[in-house]
């Protein structure tokens, strides 16, 4: 699908726990506003929740960037960072690995919730991942 269906709506910081609660505030009304059943903006907060934490926690700071789609109807969030970057995207996205101790459900529940997942990572660089969800 073509990226020129999307029209940017909002850029938002994320560099503490504050901001995560802030994204998924704003996430949560636009999606309200896009149409989403109550389920479908649930699991769309609970993805963001966990992957804006996920920049909290292993890069520090970095954006979401959200956008909409009208046609068909869609919510396009796009998280970077400039963190250490994911050695190995494939073992991170399988469930349970984690490198902070947690349950490791993160990125791969993140994907689960989501109608389209793009992740690209390089060690050093940061990490950039799309998450899609189609009305």
């Amino acid at each position: 699908m073509s990226d020129d269906i999307w029209a940017k709506m909002q850029e938002m910081p994320i560099n503490e726990d504050e901001d995560v609660i802030f994204v998924r505030q704003n996430v949560k009304a636009h999606s309200t506003k896009v149409g989403f059943s109550i389920l479908d903006q649930t699991r769309i907060v609970t993805a963001v929740s966990e992957l804006a934490r996920n920049i909290v926690v292993h890069a520090g700071s970095g954006t979401v960037s959200m956008f909409q789609s009208e046609e068909p109807a869609g919510i396009k969030l796009v998280f970077k960072d400039k963190g250490p970057g994911i050695p190995d995207v494939d073992q991170a996205l399988e469930g349970g690995y984690s490198t902070v101790g947690s349950l490791g459900l993160g990125l791969n529940g993140a994907r689960m919730l989501s109608d389209d997942f793009e992740i690209a990572s390089t060690p050093g660089v940061g990490t950039t991942i799309a998450y899609i969800k189609w009305v």
